[in-house]
């Protein structure tokens, strides 16, 4: 397989990649104002907003265009200095899910495409897509505009479906081919790891050349070891949170759906139970999160789970959190478990190691890039409840080693910042700009009767 880009710097001696002055950002189906672990918004939307912070703190001016879903929203909001969010009409004013916003990307792309004629022509220089149904809109604007388009999928279907949670409903069609269109038709794909990388080229037959690997990253003035707390665990974040003080606490913060599978953790608790009672009866579960995507059917399954399976004494439910409170939660934490069946990257188990708390996650997509294992959290291959028991069983009454990797969990998120992945981004749109101007040269040199008319 061709070398893939990383994203960040430039060989010694080549030209400066041309600067971007504005982007249009696109998120279709998820404001990025919207809470993570509610609906449909999650490490998306965190991704999206912290990126933009940081390219217009390199003077890159970011609006991002997302679908209004109240008639109370302001057409334009400035979340900060060069960063807008803009919420285009574009079917009912209330949620929609995944499935039906498909109907309403015409109307979305018109709104879109007005805002752009509303503008000095060449206003934008380039397109960022996120997620296949924002590809589809910035496929079709790239060719309106003149500009490039760079597009980051942050989940596959191909991939979800070859790991479906038992009883998730698999991707549609529908977005299959829509994901390979917009593979295609973009100009640069940036993939979260080489994990995804090479899904996009093995089963999307996306062109090497064209896919650049650019890791996301981690609010490090936000998530932080709780200062000057001799034991990792805090215990002022658990009297915070109503948690007890005594005993172990190990988290889940996610969208409550079959693919991040809260359930398996819920189920190694009973197994747990059946093969060490006492150091289950020490162990208190919170699954902080809402109900999402075909969770939705069920909001109330996984509290139903745990009273069946005889452990609803040990399970807390916490809404999602926001502020000070997440952070908060990730101290108050033994561990934290994400045993996903797929994630592009896994923006919580990054969020959690900054805090100092080891992770505990499926070895799977970008988790194993997200975590290194024996030295930030441990990776379990596969989600058989018993096997995630026996982590559980190992690390938790071994304070030493959860110690030891809590140091390293700290550690190795320091690799990780918005600030890098904003850098690696800039690398990646002046590669686009760059291909994009040169191409325009190469058709005007070849149609000298367009030359003249320029």
């Amino acid at each position: 397989m061709a070398e893939l880009h990383t994203g960040v710097g430039r060989q010694r001696g080549a030209c400066p990649a041309p600067h971007p002055r504005r982007i249009a950002t696109l998120s279709v189906h998820t404001s990025p104002l919207h809470q993570p672990g509610t609906g449909d918004a999650g490490g998306m939307n965190v991704y999206i907003l912290e990126v933009a912070r940081r390219l217009a703190e390199a003077n890159v001016e970011v609006e991002i265009f997302t679908r209004a879903t109240s008639g109370d929203l302001p057409p334009m909001v400035e979340t900060s200095p060069g960063v807008h969010v803009r919420h285009v009409t574009a079917g009912p004013l209330e949620g929609l899910t995944k499935e039906e916003l498909p109907a309403q990307l015409c109307a979305f792309t018109a709104g879109v495409l007005r805002a752009e004629a509303s503008r000095p022509p060449g206003h934008y220089d380039l397109i960022h897509s996120h997620y296949w149904l924002s590809g589809q809109v910035g496929w079709l604007a790239k060719d309106r505009w003149g500009v490039p388009l760079v597009h980051t999928a942050h989940t596959l279907a191909k991939v979800k479906n070859a790991q479906l949670a038992a009883g998730d409903r698999p991707e549609p069609k529908a977005r299959v081919i829509g994901e390979e269109q917009v593979v295609a038709e973009a100009d640069r794909l940036v993939a979260n790891t080489a994990v995804e990388a090479r899904d996009l080229i093995a089963r999307y037959d996306a062109e090497p050349a064209r896919v650049a690997v650019v890791e996301p990253g981690v609010d490090l003035d936000r998530f932080r070891p709780a200062p000057g707390d001799g034991d990792r665990v805090s215990v002022e974040a658990r009297r915070r949170l109503g948690l007890p003080a005594a005993g172990y606490v190990v988290a889940f913060v996610g969208r409550i759906q079959p693919l991040k599978a809260p359930d398996v953790l819920i189920r190694a608790v009973a197994a747990l139970r059946a093969h060490d009672p006492v150091l289950a009866d020490e162990v208190t579960v919170v699954i902080c999160g809402g109900p999402s995507g075909s969770g939705l059917d069920r909001p109330t399954a996984l509290m139903e789970l745990a009273a069946t399976l005889g452990v609803a004494d040990r399970v807390r439910f916490l809404p999602p959190q926001t502020g000070d409170d997440l952070p908060a939660l990730y101290r108050a934490a033994d561990l934290v478990a994400v045993p996903s069946y797929n994630e592009s990257f896994g923006l919580v188990a990054l969020e959690a190691q900054a805090c100092g708390t080891p992770v505990v996650a499926a070895a799977v997509g970008g988790l194993v890039t997200a975590v290194r294992d024996q030295v930030s959290g441990v990776l379990v291959d596969g989600h058989d409840p018993v096997d995630w028991a026996g982590t559980l069983g190992r690390l938790l009454p071994d304070r030493h080693r959860r110690a030891e990797l809590g140091r390293g969990a700290a550690r190795h998120a320091r690799n990780f910042s918005w600030q890098r992945t904003a850098s690696g981004l800039l690398a990646v749109y002046g590669e686009a700009i760059a291909a994009h101007r040169a191409r325009l040269a190469s058709e005007l040199a070849d149609c000298p009767a367009m030359s003249r008319s320029w």
